[in-house]
């Protein structure tokens, strides 16, 4: 058993967590907002960094104080919100969006680009069909397979991006346009909830359990350690991310000149290797994305499937495979603008709860841990979230926000933060009024009940 690690140990564990949200379907968001907003992209970005980046490791470090697992986490609220939570959460994982939008992705920077646009559905449905029924194999039976290939594919993918930034800054494709309409005002904001499209604060819930794991396996056995090496290889991905993150903005920022606007960021990567590097380029990074994308694929599909074996224990782990690669194809076909679309409502449902999941763990103590907190919490957060998530959909958004624009930050889709706090303050008053036991968190993570 050991307590500490050296700088070296805690670098590559950084790093492997990095690589943990490297994926196909991660670098595709920046780009487009920095076409989009142009001229006002780092306000932009500064908002997107929050949700994209920050919150990943604050979920991370919120599920060792919170019981290890999302389900124990959310149960603070109540089992029954706990299931209902990771049911959505681990559908939007896998055949709802994610694997859908990974598909989606490679094909427009892989496959796309040799095929062309002529019978485009037909090259979708045959590449998304191969490269899921791939998927569903890899997932078929627990090996290291995916697990190596993503040591090996992903340092190979960061330096090609780093290749792609530092040709992009070197002889730079245009300057920064004017902000399309949607990000000449509230651009901080727009950016804020252009952050929720990476899903990585949502699979923090999910892959974190194992980044845990992994370290528990390193011989790190001291709670106190634990949560030092958590902030240490924390600080080193969240680094990481940004840097990221923050160069595809750029490079989308700068492309308007060179290939005018794309209807997503797929679209505007693809081109932009292709402007920059050449046909080669755009080969070689084509060839990675694919790699990176059924990795990413497998670890997805294996989670909801494993997840709802565990849920529904007569369904097998194989059947859910099948289930939810089926899923998967079809909302592929859809094309990646209408994955992205018809994931908005979702994730601007899930997004603000799991938000206020995060803060009401990190908060737990100063409440003294009292349920009705975090039920009056998640309840303020729900019901703006739900408004959301039907403007989104386009149920009555003009009726929405006439009725409920009072809320402040409503119609820039923050107004949960308002009805959080609101919720978070009755919540506490009941508790009190109730004389709610205290369920304080201990620097293990551990809860400690008083009365």
């Amino acid at each position: 058993m050991q307590n500490s690690l050296p700088f070296s140990k805690i670098l590559i564990i950084g790093l492997m967590l990095f690589a943990m949200f490297l994926g196909a379907g991660n670098v595709i968001f920046a780009p487009i907002v920095g076409q989009q907003a142009g001229t006002n992209t780092w306000i932009a970005m500064a908002g997107f960094l929050i949700t994209g980046v920050g919150l990943v490791y604050l979920a991370i470090v919120a599920l060792t104080r919170g019981g290890g697992t999302v389900d124990k986490l959310a149960s603070r609220v109540h089992p029954k919100f706990a299931v209902v939570f990771s049911i959505f959460l681990f559908l939007a994982l896998g055949p709802f969006y994610v694997i859908p939008r990974t598909t989606s992705v490679v094909f427009e920077i892989a496959i796309k680009p040799v095929t062309g646009t002529d019978n485009e559905s037909l090259y979708l449905f045959i590449f998304s069909a191969l490269f899921i029924f791939f998927t569903i194999l890899l997932s078929w039976n627990t090996t290291k397979f995916v697990d190596r290939l993503g040591k090996i594919i992903t340092p190979i993918f960061g330096l090609l991006l780093v290749l792609l930034v530092v040709k992009s800054i070197v002889t730079p494709m245009g300057g920064f346009a004017s902000p399309q309409e949607v990000y000449e005002g509230g651009s901080f904001l727009k950016g804020f909830t252009q952050g929720y499209y990476t899903m990585d604060v949502l699979a923090a819930f999910v892959f974190g359990g194992i980044f845990i794991k992994s370290i528990r396996g390193l011989g790190i056995n001291s709670e106190k350690e634990i949560s030092k090496l958590f902030v240490k290889a924390g600080l080193i991905t969240t680094i990481a991310l940004v840097g990221l993150q923050v160069s595809m903005a750029w490079i989308g920022a700068t492309s308007v000149d060179a290939i005018g606007y794309k209807d997503n960021g797929g679209e505007v990567l693809a081109q932009s290797s292709a402007y920059l590097l050449g046909q080669g380029g755009i080969f070689v990074i084509g060839t990675v994305i694919l790699l990176t994308g059924i990795t990413t694929n497998v670890a997805c599909l294996g989670a909801v499937s494993d997840y709802f074996e565990k849920l529904k224990g007569s369904i097998s782990y194989k059947t859910w495979l099948i289930v939810f690669g089926i899923l998967s194809l079809i909302f592929t076909n859809f094309g990646l603008n209408t994955v992205l679309t018809m994931a908005s409502p979702i994730l601007l449902l899930l997004y603000p709860l799991a938000i206020g999941l995060i803060a009401l763990v990190f908060l737990n103590n100063l409440f003294n841990g009292h349920q009705s907190v975090y039920v009056g919490t998640i309840i303020g957060i729900g019901v703006v979230a739900v408004l959301d998530a039907l403007k989104e959909a386009g149920v009555a958004p003009t009726a929405i926000n006439s009725i409920f624009g009072f809320i402040p930050l409503f119609e820039n889709g923050a107004g949960w933060v308002f009805t959080g706090l609101l919720g978070f303050v009755i919540g506490f008053v009941v508790a009190k009024l109730k004389k709610e036991p205290s369920t304080l968190i201990n620097h293990a993570g551990q809860e400690v009940e008083e009365v």
